[in-house]
């Protein structure tokens, strides 16, 4: 039996990742914060809860009694762009891109602001990926899930994703000698997901459906499909790579 653990596992593209592995019969672990959602989602597709910020060093290493002792397959899967959790800029600008020259307590709020991206979406995929890392089999996997942003932009979101694209080639290369893969997959938009947190428009919903080649948003199937095939044996010789899942919005040549 596969053990894989599934950071944000809770809703979204991490219940749909966790729920292929555990209907495939692997022994399925899910981290998030949430303990309510958290639980309900394990309740409902047979896997094991471990409440858990993996944003939060300290917490991290308080979960690894509940995780298991030996992992196949880690999902990296927690985060979202914390910038939708912000009050909004109506002024001129922080003086990040022009507009007004923001104060000292300005620059104070962007480092903050940026590093909250960092620590969501990067921070916490080194640090349960470090923590695993003893424990990952000969021929273990290791997704990060990454977005479409890293390659099209969108300020401290899109840094933190394209940070996590440069981190797995080091990855890749380190895990490579034990026949472990390490991958990004990149979404798009993808529907049934709470990551716009209402901020997403109808107008901008249609320009962004508009830009794909097939004409519609993605799915949490879409994305738990791909995650899976990359940690099947069958995909043993790919690693260090980013693979897309937009429709064809950005095209990774």
């Amino acid at each position: 039996m596969r053990r894989v653990v599934v950071s944000g596992g809770g809703t979204g593209i991490g219940l749909a990742v966790a729920e292929r592995f555990a209907s495939s019969g692997a022994q399925v672990t899910i981290l998030g914060r949430r303990e309510a959602v958290l639980r309900r989602a394990a309740g409902r597709i047979g896997a094991e809860p471990v409440v858990c910020d993996v944003t939060d060093p300290a917490a991290v290493a308080a979960a690894l009694p509940h995780l298991p002792d030996t992992v196949d397959v880690v999902v990296n899967n927690a985060g979202g762009n914390t910038g939708f959790d912000e009050p909004q800029q109506t002024n001129g600008g922080t003086g990040a891109a022009g507009g007004t020259p923001p104060t000292g307590e300005g620059l104070a709020e962007l480092a903050a602001s940026w590093r909250r991206n960092i620590d969501a979406n990067l921070i916490s995929a080194v640090l349960l990926t470090a923590a695993l890392r003893p424990r990952l089999a000969s021929a273990g996997r290791v997704v990060t899930l990454g977005s479409i942003a890293a390659r099209t932009g969108a300020a401290s979101y899109g840094a933190a994703k394209a940070a996590i694209e440069a981190w797995t080639i080091d990855l890749a290369g380190e895990l490579g000698p034990r026949g472990i893969t390490a991958n990004v997959v990149s979404p798009g938009l993808i529907s049934g997901t709470e990551f716009f947190k209402g901020h997403l428009s109808g107008e901008r919903e249609e320009r962004l459906v508009a830009a794909t080649a097939t004409g519609r948003p993605g799915t949490t199937g879409d994305v738990a499909a791909l995650v899976t095939f990359l940690a099947s044996p069958e995909a043993g010789h790919i690693t260090g790579q980013v693979l897309h899942v937009n429709g064809g919005a950005y095209l990774g040549r």
